[in-house]
């Protein structure tokens, strides 16, 4: 097929790019850098902001499957800038695909759509988000990516194009530029600490696992009768670990030091709410060290039933929780 992924040059939609070229197929990559080592692989590199409904239009045109992986992530920022990248900019792919009669479109949701402050544990689909908790925690992120997730879904009925939603949580691994760096420079300064008891639960996904996942649910969207149409899908490791004993072993692979000094939930949420203000008032672009979204992620469960995935499109975890720490310690020691 003829592939467009959006976000390609960033950590999942790099891996999704790879992998679709490793079995033949052309793909072109759009977003705002020039990556070179996209182009150099074979790919063609298309650059435009993803608010741009003309430079959207422009990259879907002879596009049989979009991979809209693209989109802004975080826990701190205005709701504009949220609103503008993942809310329009998912809009501007669904005209594209209505434009050019695309058949297929693949979405990188978020399990963090349907989080409310609570433990989730071995939750299925059929939990809906939560839009007042979202709103009232200032979950930008999680609340915007809900509302495109819906829009995604709600556009299968458009009998020209076929769409799906995969929520891939905690994505980690070689190249990662979000998750893994940030709990190592937190812990180096000295400015990381476990929230509550340390006993929560969560679900990871090694990221050429939530790649191959992508891959899988286009191919099913294009089967007769195709399960995967219109549904959203959760994606993990297959099994939850304990949050604080993973992030600690994350570290020991940096050779740091365990985190030992903890904080308790309440008094993590209250300095979220007081970091919130306090970066709003300033006008501070940076993301803040807490939020209450933030507190709540770090101190309570949340782990998914993948057993739909693996019903209608076959995932499976193929990368080991064990295969995929592996890998990831031998990235660090060649990017230290």
């Amino acid at each position: 097929m003829h592939a467009l992924v959006t976000g390609g040059g960033g950590f999942l939609g790099r891996y999704i790019v790879e992998q679709l070229l490793a079995r033949g197929d052309r793909v072109r990559s759009f977003g705002r850098g020039a990556y070179p080592e996209l182009a150099a692989m074979g790919a063609e590199v298309v650059r435009g902001d993803i608010s741009d409904d003309r430079a959207v239009i422009a990259a879907c045109k002879g596009i049989d499957c979009v991979f809209h992986a693209g989109g802004q992530a975080g826990i701190g920022g205005a709701f504009a800038d949220y609103q503008r990248t993942n809310v329009q900019g998912t809009q501007n792919i669904l005209a594209a695909c209505r434009i050019h009669l695309i058949p297929r479109l693949v979405y990188t949701s978020s399990p963090s759509i349907t989080f409310a402050g609570e433990d989730q544990s071995g939750i299925d689909e059929s939990t809906p988000p939560n839009f007042d908790w979202m709103k009232r925690n200032a979950a930008h992120y999680s609340y915007t990516k809900a509302v495109a997730e819906a829009a995604v879904l709600a556009a299968n009925d458009n009998p020209t194009t076929l769409t799906c939603a995969l929520r891939p949580h905690l994505i980690w691994g070689s190249r990662d530029t979000h998750l893994i760096p940030r709990l190592i420079a937190r812990a180096r300064s000295g400015r990381l600490r476990r929230v509550g008891p340390g006993k929560n639960l969560v679900d990871i996904t090694y990221v050429e696992n939530a790649a191959a996942a992508h891959v899988q649910a286009a191919d099913a969207l294009a089967s007769t009768d195709s399960a995967v149409a219109g549904n959203a899908y959760y994606l993990s490791q297959g099994a939850p670990v304990n949050c604080w004993q993973w992030i600690n072993e994350v570290l020991a692979l940096a050779n740091l030091q365990p985190i030992t000094k903890s904080i308790s939930y309440p008094m993590a949420r209250r300095i979220g709410a007081a970091c919130e203000l306090a970066y709003s008032l300033l006008g501070l672009k940076r993301e803040p060290p807490m939020t209450r979204f933030l507190a709540a992620q770090l101190a309570r469960s949340h782990w998914f039933d993948i057993s739909a995935a693996r019903r209608d499109f076959g995932y499976e975890p193929k990368v080991s929780t064990a295969e995929g720490m592996r890998r990831l310690a031998a990235w660090l020691k060649t990017s230290a």
